[in-house]
């Protein structure tokens, strides 16, 4: 194989599904050694692309090549036999097994004879592949005994299982493996990736552009099925991606804040010497209808913990938790929701969506009895009711009956938002609501943000950066060691600098 030879390539392919046409005419190169990465909007196409590559899908039409030869692949088994490994955003390790079985499971033949693995055997050789990625792992520890950035490495490794039958030409898949890491677990990832490619190339995907001009040496921008830009990273910023993505230019009003309105003087909610265990203590503030409040914090500062109280996930130990004036005790999500919260949470997938469940049932899961009668629901009038929310928040969908499953990200967390909107929700927990999401799904969720407040909604947000927190909200509070250790205004045009914050975070 020569230089100018790809190591993996997809020619002119082509993929629809029923009432959409998902891939049009899609063309890559991934040369050998190379990190390319892979953008584009929720619904451009990264993801069945994705997929094709790592053998679950088969294009309709156009042609896969391996180090210049056709190929097919039966499914991911066969892909994997061919070369091209995944690490997945949502971990694909098994948590009750040990790291040692689940880099290599589905491959244990190796290390059996009659019937009998050789236990010993297969953890020295899980110790190897441990060691490519530079992770101190116990390869005999069970999975859910890891960090969350531990396990991300052991993905890493189990994906370097390749080279021990895939020969010179293997090709890994990085689907948004930065997701929920912290800063400097993204450099060791990094880190590992660039020391890794003379071994090996990689696509990846992120949603996190200033992420993907670090890592990637060429950049591929997918628009609406098609690749509309191929571009190296030396040639390219934020702006001139963003713009590539959505048709447009990132405006200075990204988190809409001329759209910010004063909030109300009614005191919707309000907390008093609020506490719970060791995660957090005496925590005192009011939320007012219309307002955005802010919790920005590090991990372990008692945020996440103080959010999932107030969605009746952890009810508090001690202290005062009002709601309307009303002191109530939240012990499980149903009572939250029947006194008008709702909780748009971090791992939508898991908690905010039913994902083998149509859009339609997901839109009214939170208000089943306004369609239910004698037992039996309206599903005249839940299509009714589905279709408004889909059209007003422009959902896309082929149709109401489509499986959340099959939906964008950005679209999936448009459907949990349309579920408390229908279920007139007059607060809103927001748990890192853009969390996986690209540059312009973002602008359409700080747009609904900006909508429901104006109306009166009250909005809790903890969010991924400091930056959008700032943006967004009308106040903030800044917790540490379970504490507020500040509070601060955040009018348009007076917002603080995160430089002002981090003091009172770390």
């Amino acid at each position: 194989m020569t230089a100018e030879i790809p190591t993996l390539s997809l020619v002119d392919v082509d993929k629809r599904f029923p009432g959409v046409h998902a891939l049009k005419r899609v063309s890559i190169n991934i040369m050998r050694g190379e990190v390319v990465g892979l953008i584009g909007e929720n619904g451009a196409g990264k993801s069945t692309l994705m997929k094709i590559l790592s053998g679950v899908y088969q294009p309709d039409a156009g042609e896969i090549r391996i180090a210049g030869q056709a190929a097919t692949f039966d499914d991911a088994a066969d892909a994997n036999r061919k070369g091209i490994g995944m690490v997945f955003q949502e971990q694909s390790l098994l948590t009750n097994m040990t790291v040692g079985e689940n880099i290599y499971l589905g491959n244990e033949a190796q290390f059996t004879r009659f019937g009998i693995v050789d236990w010993g055997r297969l953890y020295a050789a899980a110790e190897r592949q441990l060691a490519k990625v530079q992770v101190d792992v116990d390869p005999r520890a069970r999975a859910d005994t890891l960090s969350f950035a531990s396990r991300q490495m052991v993905e890493l490794a189990k994906a370097l299982t390749l080279e021990e039958h895939a020969g010179d030409h293997f090709v890994i898949l990085l689907d948004e493996p930065t997701s929920v890491l912290e800063r400097a677990e993204i450099d060791i990832l990094f880190e590992r990736v660039r020391a890794l490619k003379s071994r090996a190339s990689f696509i990846f995907v992120s949603h996190r552009l200033d992420e993907v001009l670090e890592l990637a040496d060429r950049i591929y921008v997918m628009k609406d099925g098609a690749v509309v830009a191929d571009l190296n990273s030396s040639e390219a910023d934020t702006t001139k991606l963003h713009h590539l993505m959505v048709g447009r230019s990132l405006q200075a009003e990204y988190y809409r804040e001329p759209l910010q309105r004063p909030y109300r003087e009614n005191v919707v909610l309000e907390t008093e010497n609020l506490s719970l265990g060791h995660a957090y203590k005496n925590v005192t503030f009011q939320l007012h209808a219309g307002e955005i409040l802010g919790i920005a914090g590090v991990i372990g500062s008692g945020r996440e913990e103080l959010t999932r109280t107030l969605a009746g996930f952890a009810p508090h130990d001690s202290g005062l938790l009002r709601i309307d004036g009303q002191s109530v005790r939240l012990t499980t999500p149903a009572k939250a929701v029947d006194l008008g919260l709702g909780y748009v949470p971090r791992e939508r997938r898991v908690e905010g969506l039913v994902l083998f469940l149509p859009v339609a049932a997901n839109i009214t899961l939170a208000d089943l009895a306004t369609f239910t009668r004698n037992g039996l629901i309206n599903s005249r009038e839940e299509r009714r009711i589905a279709e408004g929310w889909v059209e007003r928040l422009r959902i896309k969908t082929p149709t109401i009956n489509t499986l959340c499953l099959n939906l964008s990200g950005g679209n999936q967390q448009k459907v949990v938002l349309a579920k408390w909107l229908q279920a007139k929700a007059r607060i809103l927990i927001l748990d890192h609501p853009t969390r996986g999401l690209d540059v312009g799904a973002k602008e359409e969720v700080y747009d609904l943000a900006r909508a429901v407040t104006s109306e009166g909604l009250a909005v809790i947000l903890t969010s991924d950066t400091l930056e959008e927190t700032i943006g967004l909200s009308h106040r903030l509070l800044v917790m540490r060691d379970g504490e507020i250790t500040h509070r601060t205004d955040a009018a348009p045009g007076h917002k603080p600098s995160q430089i002002d914050l981090i003091g009172h975070m770390v």
